[in-house]
C-alpha cells in the first residue's frame, strides 16, 4: 500500500507542480486592458508644433501639469525608476502632456534631469487645459485632473491605444495607473507590469514574423 503511495506521488506530483505554473504563466502573459480605445494626443504638440500619436508604441503616459515641485517630483521619480531601465526599448515611448505656456518651466526641468543621464527619448507636448482634461477623461479611471492639469499617475497604453492596468491589484483592486509619488508603487508594481507588456509584445511580434514566414513560403510553394 506504502508503494502504491509513494509511486502515486511520484507520478502525480509532477502534473499538479507542472499546472501550478502553467497557471501562472497564463495569468500572467498579458496585462489586462482597463480601457479600450483612449484618445489619440493629435491635440497636442510639440514646443516646436510637431504632434506625436499613441497608436503602433506601447506608451508611457503622464499628466505632469504646471505645479514645479510636485512636476519635478513625479519626473525624477519616473525618470529614475522607469526611463533609466526602459528607455532604450525602440518599442517603448515616454509621453509627458503639459499645460500650454509652461514650455520654460519643463525646459528648466529637463535639463536638470539631463544632468543623471540622456532625457532625448521623452516626448513633451503641449495642451489648454481642456485638451489635457479630455484627454485624461477618454482613460476612464473614475479620476480627473487636479486644478493644475496634473496627476500623479503615469499609465500604460499599447499599441493599440488600450490601457492596462492590474483587474485585482492586491493594495488597490483595480489598478488604472502607477502613482509616481510613490517609490514603492513604481518599483514593485509599474516595473513589473511594463516588463511583461514588454515580453507580450516581443511574443506577438514573433509569432507574426513565424506567420509571415510561413505565408511566404506556402506561396512560393503554391
Amino acid at each position: 500500500m506504502k508503494k502504491k503511495l509513494v509511486l502515486g506521488a511520484l507520478f502525480v506530483l509532477p502534473i499538479v507542480v507542472y499546472l501550478f505554473f502553467a497557471s501562472g504563466v497564463y495569468n500572467f502573459a498579458k496585462l489586462p486592458v482597463l480601457t479600450a480605445n483612449v484618445s489619440d494626443i493629435d491635440a497636442f504638440a510639440t514646443k516646436e508644433g510637431q504632434s506625436e500619436s499613441l497608436n503602433g508604441k506601447i506608451s508611457i503616459l503622464c499628466f505632469l501639469g504646471d505645479n514645479s515641485e510636485v512636476k519635478k517630483t513625479n519626473a525624477f521619480n519616473l525618470h529614475e525608476k522607469i526611463y533609466k531601465r526602459f528607455g532604450g526599448f525602440n518599442d517603448l515611448q515616454f509621453i509627458m502632456l503639459f499645460p500650454d505656456g509652461t514650455n520654460k518651466k519643463v525646459e528648466e526641468l529637463m535639463q536638470e534631469l539631463g544632468q543623471y543621464s540622456d532625457v532625448s527619448g521623452w516626448k513633451l507636448l503641449y495642451g489648454t487645459p481642456e485638451e489635457l482634461q479630455l484627454m485624461h477623461s477618454s482613460l476612464k479611471t473614475g479620476g480627473s485632473l487636479d486644478s493644475h492639469s496634473a496627476t500623479p499617475y503615469a499609465y500604460i497604453i499599447d499599441t493599440e491605444l488600450n490601457l492596462r492596468g492590474r483587474t485585482d491589484d492586491e493594495d488597490y483592486g483595480k489598478l488604472y495607473g502607477y502613482d509616481a509619488t510613490s517609490v514603492a508603487d513604481l518599483n514593485n508594481k509599474m516595473i513589473d507590469d511594463v516588463k511583461v507588456i514588454l515580453a507580450e509584445y516581443r511574443l506577438a511580434l514573433k509569432k507574426y514574423d513565424k506567420t509571415s514566414t510561413r505565408d511566404s513560403y506556402l506561396k512560393k510553394t503554391n
